[in-house]
């Protein structure tokens, strides 16, 4: 099954690392956070190499409903509790400059790029929607209330944030790349100090960037604890209402819409990975009820890094790791994250203070429920009894019946029906 987005583009590719080589930054993972790293540095005149493991964008990237917003729920009243007003500001910052970014760089770049506002609803619980524009506004923010939305069941009401965007990511990446120093079939089996083994190369740099979706390297940072992997699905429908604007829902498995051309994009069908969830049957069900006259033409399904407060890991990978940094755990909003994360990257590999970086920090306290739950789950799937077991960390994956796969509850790995790797953090098949 492919999104709309791979089904609509040809992407450059890249030779395989074939020899040893000498960097003073390595960027590890081609999705769009290693890409837009790669180009920061590019264009700061760094010396830099990036790899990935298959081909650029062949991971999680592709798969995105690609809404390039500042909007990420109703974050703000939860961050304004947990962190005050000047962190909670710093974050809204980092994401409007990301925003910013995006809309300077696609000025040059056909990527059908498109202002569009954005709307955080809820079905049933105004009260939440008065709560996060109170919050918005302690910050200087200007966000507006609204009970009426393009869409086909009414709302107890709405945020909404104007002059936001979507575009096509991959139109947008495959013109980003052009004369990147990339290699793609160059997966990274060993890291050290600073040192990359591949498995035809060596690879030394003075610095390294881990930019693959959940991070690789175990033991430091305890990312495994930090982090669970969240699935959603999405359709593409024929013969639908253009709903002009960014649609998502307060609540964890509701939906979220968006136009691209004269298709109706519709998500939804969520789970923590390894578990059972409405998936695209939910949102068939949808498009029948509410679009009777509407044809799927596409379906896909994504999968994000869930981080114990809705907040990005973005820096130093640990408090004992000076010279190795890390983008992970973007909550389902990687366009605006990947480009605050290379921002930051960028300048902390520059030596440059960032004014967003503290909010991201990821040695930041991880006192958080979420913490007992990640812990449980994975307690849980360590003593549970079965023969398939992920070459991760040793949980018991669960077969995935609607994708005929073998998924990982603990963190998110995913298997083919033999065994193969869908998705990290686990790096090798399973074994036969």
């Amino acid at each position: 099954m492919h999104s709309i987005w791979s089904d609509t583009i040809n992407f450059p590719t890249f030779e395989q690392l074939k020899k040893d080589i000498r960097t003073d930054v390595l960027i590890i993972g081609g999705g769009i956070a290693g890409i837009l790293c790669a180009y920061m540095l590019e264009q700061s005149s760094v010396n830099y190499v990036l790899v990935e493991a298959d081909t650029l964008c062949s991971g999680i990237t592709k798969n995105t409903t690609a809404k390039i917003t500042s909007q990420h729920g109703l974050i703000y009243h939860k961050m304004l509790k947990r962190f005050g007003a000047e962190k909670t500001h710093m974050y809204l910052a980092a994401n409007e400059s990301a925003l910013a970014e995006f809309r300077k760089f696609c000025q040059s770049i056909d990527c059908d790029f498109e202002t569009k506002n954005a709307y955080v609803y809820s079905l049933g619980n105004s009260r939440k929607i008065e709560k996060e524009l109170d919050a918005l506004q302690q910050i200087g923010f200007s966000a507006q209330y609204t009970e009426n939305l393009l869409l086909p069941f009414s709302v107890a009401g709405a945020v909404k944030f104007e002059n936001q965007a979507q575009f096509h990511p991959l139109k947008f990446l495959s013109k980003i790349v052009e004369g990147l120093h990339v290699y793609e079939h160059t997966k990274v089996r060993e890291l050290s100090k600073n040192t990359a083994i591949t498995e035809h190369g060596k690879i030394t740099a003075s610095k390294i960037i881990v930019a693959t979706h959940f991070p690789i390297l175990n033991k430091h940072g305890s990312y495994f604890l930090k982090m669970y992997q969240h699935r959603s699905y999405e359709i593409a429908l024929e013969n639908a209402p253009d709903v002009n604007g960014m649609y998502v829902d307060e609540a964890e498995k509701g939906m979220s819409f968006r136009n691209y051309n004269h298709l109706l994009l519709i998500g939804g069908g969520d789970h923590r990975t390894g578990k059972k969830g409405g998936n695209w049957k939910e949102l068939s069900q949808f498009a029948k009820k509410y679009y009777p006259d509407s044809k799927e033409k596409y379906r896909w399904a994504t999968q994000d890094c869930m981080t114990l407060d809705s907040i990005p890991y973005i820096g130093q990978y640990s408090q004992n790791t000076p010279n190795l940094y890390v983008a992970t755990g973007f909550n389902k909003w990687g366009m605006t994250s990947s480009m605050a994360a290379a921002m930051i990257l960028r300048d902390m590999v520059l030596e440059k203070e960032n004014p967003y970086a503290p909010v991201f920090s990821p040695s930041r306290t991880m006192l958080r429920p979420q913490l007992a739950i990640n812990a449980f789950e994975a307690t849980a799937s360590l003593l549970t009894p079965t023969p398939k077991r992920c070459p991760h960390m040793g949980c018991a994956l669960k077969w995935n019946p609607q994708e005929h796969s073998w998924d990982c509850p603990c963190h998110g790995s995913r298997f083919t029906e033999k065994g193969e790797l869908i998705d990290n953090p686990a790096t090798d098949d399973l074994k036969k």
